[in-house]
């Protein structure tokens, strides 16, 4: 597209009145064919009033890593890069997925979506691997749109209501000892100036059994008694305890006033980990970066099975159905941290997801302390006296350095 006639377009574009999430739809979800389906949430064509059809969608490898890059007709991108689990999913989204996309107008991507929801040679693949491969392509997706119409994308969805995000640093290891784990985050407050920390308990899916024993329960002590009532502490067990074990680690995490507690029981042990929740008297259960049924969703928020709602941005299919999940966490009076570990580009859409949810909860994850970035994106998730700035540009908000795509390995599965 010329750039006179681009600006020409762009003129239409932001006219119509932005569009309110709460009040669009009186419902949460439809019934079509016995079957249950989130209700759409955006109106993007009062947005965009020009097609956006996308052209091709590319698998590009370049400084170590992967990217998924979706171009219109118009010749904009949009871009994101691949986490490190779709090294062995490649052919389900390139076969399997890709095509529900191509010759598509993107400004339709909630009807894309449902399009494949109902696809009977896709829904036997459900799960993350499904669900990752769509994720990638539906924040490639929303990054072009956000570009084409010059605004960053989560003002597609609301308003932004923060321009900061206030972060907690977040240890990811088991390894270590108390002693060791506690110089080395206060190394990491040090360095990022953070107010609150999140600390793994438990063995990560050994059901009753440590990563060493009396680890978890010397930790959270050791913790409380070194930086004080001050310090928020989060927990992070990972699906380590059944029930028995996992509601005794609860009641001493609430002795030592821990705040959140994530994942005690095995991650499909909904009626555990309700129990768990129900328990509780000052501490909040999280919970749900596995999840990808809408169906499971819904119980979730209905039962209570977690205070706060943790769906990933990727592994759950994408930006809108992290929205979806918003709209049921705030049906049920529930809390939303999305799950988002990251500090590199894959971070982009949960900082525009974050700047925009009412319901966003405490303190959200940043992975250790200060980083050094390589040059080839900006702006970088530098976190200063405890925030991360949102990015501000169109789309995603981030700026790639483009001769690393046109240098690139084409990927095909």
């Amino acid at each position: 597209m010329k750039r006179r006639e681009f600006i020409s377009k762009s003129a239409l574009i932001g006219l119509s009145p932005r569009i309110d999430l709460r009040n669009t739809f009186s419902n949460l979800y439809k019934e079509e064919n016995g079957n249950t389906y989130p209700n759409h949430i955006l109106d993007i064509r009062s947005v965009i009033k020009f097609s956006v059809i996308i052209q091709k969608i590319e698998i590009l490898e370049n400084v170590g890593n992967r990217f998924i890059v979706v171009t219109s007709k118009d010749g904009i991108q949009g871009i994101t890069v691949l986490n490190f689990r779709m090294e062995f999913l490649l052919p389900i989204l390139q076969k399997l997925i890709q095509p529900f996309f191509i010759g598509k107008d993107a400004r339709d991507v909630e009807q894309i979506l449902e399009t494949i929801a109902h696809d009977r040679g896709v829904y036997k693949y459900s799960g993350i691997p499904l669900f990752n491969c769509i994720g990638q392509i539906e924040i490639a997706v929303m990054d072009l749109l956000g570009k084409t119409a010059g605004i960053p994308t989560s003002d597609f969805f609301e308003k932004r209501i923060r321009n900061e995000i206030q972060m907690y640093v977040s240890s990811l290891t088991r390894e270590s000892s108390p002693e060791e784990e506690v110089t080395n985050l206060q190394k990491q407050l040090a360095e990022t100036g953070a107010k609150a920390v999140k600390v793994k308990v438990g063995g990560r899916m050994r059901r009753k059994a440590d990563a060493a024993p009396g680890r978890s329960e010397n930790l959270i002590r050791l913790l409380r008694k070194t930086f004080g009532d001050g310090l928020t502490i989060y927990a992070d067990a990972n699906s380590s305890f059944d029930l028995q074990e996992g509601l005794k680690m609860a009641g001493i995490l609430e002795e030592n006033g821990i705040s959140i507690f994530e994942e005690p029981c095995y991650w499909e042990d909904y009626a555990s980990n309700q129990k768990i929740a129900a328990s509780l008297k000052t501490m909040k259960l999280a919970g749900g970066e596995q999840d990808t049924s809408y169906l499971r969703w819904r119980d979730i928020a209905q039962n209570k099975v977690y205070h706060v709602l943790q769906p990933d941005l990727y592994y759950n299919g994408g930006m809108l159905r992290a929205f979806y999940v918003e709209k049921l966490a705030i049906a049920n009076g529930l809390r939303l941290a999305p799950h988002s570990p990251k500090d590199d580009p894959l971070a982009a859409p949960f900082f525009q997801l974050a700047s925009v949810s009412a319901i966003l909860e405490g303190y959200q994850e940043f992975p250790g302390g200060k980083k050094k970035y390589p040059d080839w994106y900006y702006p970088h998730f530098d976190i200063e006296n405890g925030f991360i700035k949102v990015p501000t540009g169109p789309g995603l908000g981030l700026e790639y350095d483009y001769s690393i795509f046109k240098n690139a390995k084409i990927i095909n599965s």
